[in-house]
């Protein structure tokens, strides 16, 4: 992260006395238009074409990330000269027409450190669409791949395991899925409380890109640190960013019940304290409740999350691993639970 946030300060030089910022190289007018050129270079995001050299724009990072198989993640946003983001009062962030986020995925022990694949959110006049390149073998270019891919992948998670996996590549529609908010793509990780600007951007260059920066505090707390609040609030942000994208009244999982927003659904039978399957099918595990209070191991909403198995797995889409940490920290605020608050 730290090479790419000092690509974004050199690409974002600015004139004497700090007033002006280098035009971008990005292709402005194939961005907005309905194209999805077979290479990644077409946009002109990268400088060289590397992807850990933006154009322009601004890298961000997210308190709370998603899980996706122990990939290390490097995000920018490219925003055209003249338009800004704004927060909402609600703290969602409204990118204008034009906005590219993008988001570059691979692991420090796999390629050289190479991202094995980039994804595209584009905010075009008829809205959001995603676009999910692979990088070619050589590492000069990335390939559009609308039907997804597996590829195969060794690589070693924080605790020093090796995990040789098929990692996943969703599909245009798979994006859509867990992009889907009333039926439309928007993004799902860039929210005022869990979104960090480059820390190193000054105030001028973050109005450069925001109408209100200041607006952005990002309040969630850090799912893995201990110091960053209870149990009970890191367990709720971590499902907050890995299941309510889909797991909300409005997502794609709206039928099922379960809404998991961090502080939007009250810890009650349709935040899964007691509530019996509705659409688990096999899911479920035989068991009766998504969440039962002090018993994680008779709790089907921990029996999915320690699947791998693709009928029974959640999330359905962006891991082949299991997440142990997460897991960990879910057992342990489902175990401190009352056993009666059913």
């Amino acid at each position: 992260m730290k090479r790419v946030l000092a690509a974004l300060g050199a690409a974002l030089l600015c004139a004497s006395g700090g007033a002006a910022i280098v035009a971008p190289a990005v292709d402005q007018a194939l961005v907005e238009s309905d194209a999805m050129p077979p290479k990644l270079s077409a946009f002109g995001l990268f400088r060289g074409n590397d992807p850990k050299m933006p154009a322009t724009g601004i890298g961000y990072t997210l308190r709370a990330p998603l899980f996706s198989d122990y990939t290390d993640k490097h995000r920018f946003i490219s925003i055209p000269a003249g338009r800004k983001a704004k927060v909402a009062a609600d703290g969602t962030v409204e990118f204008p027409v034009g906005t590219v986020l993008v988001k570059s995925f691979g692991w420090a022990d796999v390629n050289d450190g190479r991202p094995v694949e980039t994804r595209l959110l584009i905010h075009r006049a008829a809205g959001w669409v995603a676009l999910p390149y692979i990088w070619d073998a050589d590492g000069k270019d990335a390939t559009l791949a609308l039907g997804g891919r597996r590829i195969p992948v060794s690589f070693k998670s924080p605790d020093g395991e090796t995990h040789s996996i098929r990692y996943a590549v969703p599909n245009k529609n798979q994006c859509k899925e867990c992009h889907s908010l009333n039926g439309a793509i928007v993004p799902i990780g860039p929210k005022a409380r869990n979104f960090i600007p480059d820390p190193a951007a000054s105030d001028k260059l973050r109005s450069v890109y925001f109408e209100n920066p200041a607006a952005l505090k990002p309040v969630m707390p850090q799912w893995d640190d201990p110091n960053a609040g209870s149990v009970a609030t890191r367990a709720r942000a971590y499902l907050d960013v890995n299941c309510a994208h889909c797991h909300n009244p409005a997502g794609s999982a709206s039928n099922s019940g379960l809404f998991l927003r961090w502080t939007d659904d009250p810890t009650g039978v349709n935040y899964g304290i007691g509530k019996r399957p509705t659409a688990a099918g096999r899911g479920s595990g035989g068991m009766d409740f998504a969440i039962t209070p002090g018993d994680p191991d008779h709790s089907f909403l921990i029996y999915r999350l320690e699947s791998t198995d693709p009928g029974i797995a959640m999330p359905e889409v962006g891991r082949s691993t299991v997440h142990r940490e997460g897991a960990a920290l879910l057992r342990q605020w489902i175990a401190e639970m009352p056993k009666a608050s059913h």
